[in-house]
């Protein structure tokens, strides 16, 4: 493809274009910011440190997120929330630099707050506008990037309702090409001309795992053309997570089941629950107290019920909860969910589960760090041991810290699993989570929990 062939994506890569427009958002927003303050635009050297600085950061955060690689593909509502985030720790480090270093004086916090309010503005208009200009173009097939297909053809029936369920990606079908099995050399020669005829500029191989031979030979009679050659396995019965590409010891890599909460984004949600948990346990120590007055008055026994669940990566550890039951012995080391009018339930156990207020004691194990606020509910280690060999993907959903409450619950997946279908469900519910985890998703988990967690007719 040659270079006024190509669209303006492949002349003015986003990966290239979208950080320099980063960076003058923040000198712009530092500029301006400069002279509401000092009605002056000529910055001092110690400010034009700070904006160098945090221009760096903002950078690095974005590739960090992978923010600029599938920013133009991204819904303009999680674009500007991911923004918003970058945006926020760039403020909350600024502010921690000029604390540590005792510069407090020396910069003006009404500068670092407005030259960041305003670079974000910027930042985000200009993103926005791009999306709305290139799906506008797109809506006419103007930047737009032909595409042919090779593979079976239910899959290839698959690939073409997904390019038109998702417009905003700019792709086309220039031509198909079905195969059922390997192709000899005079089909393979075929091939080859039909793609160079239909003026494609990529071509997608989507082909089941067993077929893997035969993307070699299609590579390879491709190997004289400058197309963009991608491989699309299909991964039909396997319930994947996280999947992505990556590097390993030199080596090419899929990566089947990963977990997301890694690097950055594993720090993000530690934050995220010594912040939160913090705040919302001494919000919460009334109430506790209040409850544990109660459930001491009206029956014998412990306040906390105690018990070991598994937690990430399977590792066990002593889960706290208000006790809602009478004092009992489980037979051999069973343990059975508790029914709809079950006796062992007492009066003001009964009120805590409809509530989930029985779980506030769990913020203790948020802040030991065991537990997450957000995450997968974790099971009785018995149900665990029964479940695993039922529930396909069972114990993935222990890739992640359990939660006090989850995608699962909030979806009307919680009280008693007395089926394998309502166990599948609520697995679904967890492993989707983990597979699309994010800090923006977490809160609003957390907020409808409040809105309409605490109170379930599936809660007894």
């Amino acid at each position: 493809m040659d270079r006024s062939s190509a669209g303006i994506s492949e002349r003015y890569p986003a990966q290239l274009i979208v950080p320099v427009v980063d960076i003058f958002a923040i000198v712009a927003g530092a500029m301006l910011a400069y002279w509401f303050r000092f009605e002056t635009f000529d910055m001092h050297e110690r400010f034009w440190l700070a904006t160098t600085i945090m221009g760096l950061l903002v950078v690095l955060l974005n590739l960090m997120q992978g923010a600029y690689a599938r920013w133009r593909i991204t819904r303009i509502p999680t674009l500007l929330a991911k923004l918003c985030l970058v945006w926020a720790t760039v403020a909350i480090i600024a502010a921690s630099l000029i604390f540590f270093a005792h510069a407090a004086e020396r910069f003006s916090r009404l500068w670092v707050g407005g030259a960041l309010l305003i670079s974000f503005g910027i930042s985000a208009s200009a993103r926005v506008a791009a999306q709305i200009v290139l799906r506008r173009a797109r809506r006419f097939g103007r930047a737009r990037r032909s595409v042919f297909l090779v593979g079976p053809p239910e899959l290839l029936l698959q690939l073409g309702k997904g390019m038109r369920n998702a417009p905003a990606e700019g792709y086309s079908i220039a031509g198909v090409q079905r195969v059922s099995g390997e192709m000899n050399v005079a089909e393979l020669d075929q091939l080859a001309r039909r793609v160079v005829d239909s003026g494609a500029r990529e071509v997608w191989i989507c082909v089941p795992l067993e077929m893997g031979g035969i993307v070699r030979s299609i590579f390879y009679v491709l190997r004289h053309h400058t197309l963009d050659v991608r491989f699309i396995p299909d991964f039909r019965g396997m319930q994947l997570l996280n999947h992505r590409m990556s590097e390993v010891a030199g080596h090419l890599a899929v990566d089947l089941s990963v977990t997301p909460l890694d690097g950055l984004a594993r720090i993000i949600k530690r934050m995220e629950d010594l912040i939160l948990g913090a705040l919302i346990t001494l919000l919460i120590i009334p109430v506790c107290l209040a409850i544990a007055i109660a459930i001491k008055v009206t029956s014998p026994g412990p306040v906390l019920f105690k018990q070991y669940r598994t937690g990430s990566n399977g590792r066990r550890f002593k889960v706290y909860k208000f006790r809602s039951m009478v004092l009992h012995e489980e037979r051999n080391g069973q343990v059975t969910q508790a029914r709809r009018g079950d006796p062992r339930v007492t009066r003001v156990g009964a009120f805590l589960r409809r509530t989930s207020l029985d779980e506030l004691p769990q913020f203790y194990n948020v802040l030991q760090g065991r537990m997450s606020i957000v995450g997968p509910r974790p099971h009785a280690l018995a149900h665990n041991e029964y479940y695993m060999d039922i529930v396909e993907s069972y114990m993935k959903r222990h890739k992640v810290k359990p939660g006090i409450t989850g995608w699962a619950q909030i979806n009307g997946h919680r009280g008693e699993t007395d089926t394998v279908e309502k166990m599948e469900n609520r697995v679904a519910c967890d492993l989707w989570y983990i597979d699309n985890w994010s800090l923006w998703l977490d809160l609003r988990i957390i907020l409808t929990t409040v809105y309409k967690g605490f109170f379930s007719k599936s809660a007894y």
